[in-house]
C-alpha cells in the first residue's frame, strides 16, 4: 500500500514539474572574483546598492542537497535543497530549483524557484519520503540589495568528514562566488535587464554571466 501511495505521489509531482505548476521565476547571473580581488569588489558594491551607511547582511550556512530517483533511473527526479545558519537560531529554508533556461535573448538565465521556512526534522522528513544525500557544503559571505535585486559573495567551504560543521575550513576554491538574482512572478521580462544595467557597473572587477551548465557538462 505504501509502495503504491509513493508512486502516486511521484507521479503527480512529475507531472507538476513538467507543467510549471510553480509561480515564480528566479533570474541569475554568476560569476567568481579571487580572493585577492574581493575587498575591491565589496566597496564598489557598498557604492552601489541600498543602504551604503551601513554593514552588508553577513552569512553562514550549511547547504544541502537531497535527490528523489526512480528506480533505474540515471537523472534524479527531484533534488530539493535545506539551508540552514550556523551559530545563530532561525528557521531552515527549503528550496527547489528548475532547470535552468538558457535563451539567447534573454540577458539572464531563468528557472522556477519556490522556497518556505521549515522546522529543523526537515532532513529527516526527506529521508522517510526517500531522498538521498547527494551533496552539501558550507557557504560563507556577505548580502546586498539594490531594489528587488540580491546580490550575494560567497567563499564555499568542503565539510571535512569527522570535523565539526563550524570546524570545516579548506575552501573548494581561492575564489568567491558572485551571484546577481532577482524572484519575481512569471512575465516580468524587464528584469533581466535591470540585472544587465547592474552588472555592467561591476565590470571589470567581475563579469557576471548565465552559465550553461547542461554545456559545461557536456564539454569532453
Amino acid at each position: 500500500m505504501r509502495e503504491k501511495k509513493d508512486k502516486e505521489a511521484t507521479d503527480s509531482l512529475s507531472l507538476a514539474l513538467k507543467n510549471r505548476f510553480l509561480p515564480n521565476l528566479e533570474y541569475l547571473l554568476q560569476g567568481s572574483i579571487l580572493d585577492t580581488a574581493v575587498e575591491h569588489l565589496m566597496h564598489r558594491l557598498k557604492g552601489l546598492c541600498d543602504n551604503v551607511d551601513t554593514s552588508p547582511e553577513t552569512f553562514h550556512d550549511l547547504e544541502v542537497c537531497m535527490s528523489l530517483r526512480q528506480p533505474n533511473s540515471p537523472q534524479p527526479l527531484l533534488l530539493l535543497r535545506v539551508r540552514r545558519a550556523l551559530g545563530r537560531d532561525a528557521p531552515f529554508q527549503l528550496r527547489y530549483l528548475g532547470q535552468p533556461e538558457v535563451d539567447m535573448r534573454r540577458p539572464t538565465l531563468v528557472r522556477s524557484c519556490m522556497d518556505c521556512a521549515c522546522t529543523n526534522g526537515i532532513l529527516d522528513f526527506l529521508s522517510e519520503m526517500g531522498f538521498r544525500l547527494e551533496f552539501e557544503y558550507i557557504a560563507k559571505g556577505y548580502m546586498f540589495r539594490k531594489g528587488r535585486m540580491k546580490i550575494t559573495v560567497s567563499k564555499l567551504i568542503k565539510i571535512v568528514p569527522g570535523k565539526q560543521q563550524d570546524m570545516a575550513n579548506e575552501p573548494i576554491s581561492q575564489s568567491y562566488i558572485v551571484e546577481l538574482s532577482v524572484v519575481a512572478p512569471t512575465g516580468q521580462e524587464n528584469v533581466g535587464e535591470e540585472m544587465r544595467v547592474f552588472a555592467e557597473q561591476l565590470k571589470p572587477l567581475v563579469q557576471l554571466e548565465k552559465i550553461d551548465y547542461k554545456r559545461l557538462t557536456n564539454i569532453p
